[in-house]
């Protein structure tokens, strides 16, 4: 059984955890699901490190990066510990961040987080169980949360 490691944040401002286990619920069996919840973005590294250390095979991370131009450092230097989490363990961590920014009001923001959340998990599935499916896929113009953009030219 496949183990994925869901690491959330009370900072942000929906549950995207909760999404993400429900659309990985939806996905397939094999998983197991390692939950950790961490105060902020840039506690979202060590966490994903224990849960690879807890038997994960791959970690979902997920955060909310405020509008200040602060939040947006410190989801650049989250990301960049996050990277060094996957590097060091050689196992993928998938980077999920809505920006509060990129919603005009509480209702669009909910549902970029929701979509985001729920596509991100369906991703991790797809790493672990069917990485054909993602190959399958590849230069689509797919985007996580938004409406697809499409190929720029199709190749099939």
């Amino acid at each position: 059984m496949k183990r994925i490691g869901i690491v959330d944040t009370t900072f942000a401002r929906v549950d995207m955890a909760y999404y993400a286990r429900r659309a990985l619920a939806g996905a397939g069996t094999g998983i197991k699901v390692l939950p950790a919840t961490v105060p902020g973005i840039k506690d979202l590294p060590v966490a994903c490190r224990r849960l690879f250390l807890d038997g994960a095979d791959l970690c979902l991370a997920l955060g909310m990066p405020g509008k200040a131009e602060y939040d947006k450092t410190c989801a650049h230097e989250a990301s960049l510990g996050l990277i060094f989490a996957a590097v060091l363990e050689a196992k993928p961590v998938v980077e999920c961040f809505v920006f509060e920014g990129e919603a005009a009001d509480d209702k669009e923001l909910e549902t970029l987080a929701r979509r985001r959340a729920e596509e991100h998990a369906l991703n991790a599935y797809s790493l672990l169980m069917r990485p054909r499916d993602l190959a399958r896929r590849a230069g689509t113009g797919l985007r996580q949360g938004f409406a697809d953009v499409g190929a720029v030219r199709p190749t099939h």
